[in-house]
């Protein structure tokens, strides 16, 4: 082990935790989980199932959580009673109608109180009077994830048709195959539009599940790496490859001169790492499309921004219904520290610029853009990132690991 690494503890990937909790509470709980997320999403998600254990009529409030109201959703229309399901004022902006319209048409019962399409909603449990569920998933690939993990539970099972191209298709893979790793059947037609997934037959086997570390998490400090020539940081429990679509992020930043490479623990049992290292030169021009990674794109437009790099990015028209408009963020922070951006539909192009610091980073409550930018404090120490405490969405201990970063380089 080379003792000149930067070791990062990176947190278990949320999206891998938050399946696996949903497929235990509907499967009876036969997998022992170890090292699930300690981020608030997987948190809220764990306390909102117990509360549907327990039962009662209090309300289902996911914060500011999309996957957990969406999951929750198709939970409660199978769940005997009369529910409501709620969130914060942000989360009421996000969009659920594709989702409701789906469950509706099979015959569930999912009544918005507010707003159509919107949270809050109120669910009434229902048993489905069709196994054919339509759906559009090109705001959101959870619409589909949910649905396909409560198909199995179904008395026949669900035929899923998606009547657009899908946004995030690596996050329903990843469903699909976690799914088939406890023996449930999902088929996808040839033109990749309709999943089949069949009723379960009887308890899954029990098993040990241990969740690997997050891809997502890891593009930060790929960042990082960018931005430190010379300097190896040695990331914790990845895989390649991954179930993971944001394991993508290897080939993301190839390009900005990070080499990254898998390495295997010489100790049985041990989980593996990837290390990455800044070794330029840096392109020119990058070209890169977001479609089927979204949560990536923070983390590269900055890393492009700070390299002067001359980027398109495109696939971004969904990322203004994330935690926070996205691109505006992006677009308001790099604008202000001086990189020069056009803007046109689901294109946004960084001009080659020198950035200049500025007093502070606005994060927009959201924990993706504050984790982008932090990276720039290894170039201006000066700068305040607003509202740090944000991360606890996805990386509770994101800040004390960027400080191992930041010592190496002061040492």
């Amino acid at each position: 082990m080379n003792t000149n690494d930067i070791h990062i503890d990176l947190p278990a990937s949320k999206s891998l935790s938050n399946r696996w909790l949903i497929m235990n509470h509907l499967h009876g709980r036969p997998y022992q989980l170890r090292g699930l997320s300690t981020c608030d999403d997987t948190r809220l998600l764990h306390n909102l199932l117990q509360q549907l254990a327990r039962g009662g009529n209090t309300p289902y409030h996911c914060a500011a959580s999309g996957t957990v109201a969406r999951c929750m959703m198709v939970l409660l229309a199978v769940t005997p009673g009369e529910h409501l399901l709620t969130g914060d004022s942000r989360l009421m902006q996000r969009p659920m109608a594709e989702l409701i319209d789906a469950l509706n048409g099979m015959g569930f019962d999912i009544r918005p109180t507010v707003r159509q399409g919107f949270l809050p909603v109120r669910i009434k449990c229902a048993a489905p009077r069709r196994k054919m569920a339509f759906v559009d998933p090109s705001r959101s690939s959870q619409f589909v994830s949910s649905l396909l993990l409560l198909a199995p539970e179904l008395p026949d099972g669900m035929t899923l048709v998606m009547t657009q191209r899908p946004a995030s298709r690596p996050y329903i893979e990843m469903t699909c195959s976690l799914l088939e790793s406890v023996g449930i059947s999902v088929t996808l037609s040839r033109n990749g539009r309709v999943y089949t997934v069949n009723p379960r037959e009887g308890r899954p086997r029990a098993r040990a599940v241990t969740i690997e570390s997050d891809w997502s998490a890891a593009s930060f400090f790929m960042s990082a790496a960018a931005l430190l020539p010379g300097r190896r940081l040695r990331l914790k429990g990845l895989e390649l490859p991954s179930l993971q679509g944001d394991s993508a992020a290897v080939d993301f930043f190839a390009p900005l001169g990070v080499v990254s490479r898998l390495v295997r623990s010489p100790y049985k049992g041990r989980p593996s790492s990837v290390t990455v290292e800044g070794a330029g030169p840096v392109p020119r021009l990058y070209r890169a499309s977001f479609v089927d990674q979204p949560d990536l794109f923070p983390a590269v437009a900055v890393t492009c921004a700070a390299l002067g790099v001359n980027a398109h990015l495109r696939g971004i028209d969904n990322l203004s219904l994330k935690e926070s408009d996205r691109v505006e963020a992006i677009y308001s922070q790099l604008s202000a520290m001086g990189c020069r951006i056009t803007l046109s539909k689901n294109v946004i192009h960084l001009h080659p610029s020198r950035l200049h610091p500025v007093d502070s980073i606005d994060t927009f409550g959201d924990h993706r853009i504050a984790m982008a930018f932090a990276p720039l404090l290894l170039r201006y120490p000066e700068m305040t990132i607003l509202h740090p405490e944000v991360v606890t969405k996805s990386f509770p201990d994101f800040w004390a690991q960027f400080e191992r970063v930041r010592r190496a380089i002061i040492a």
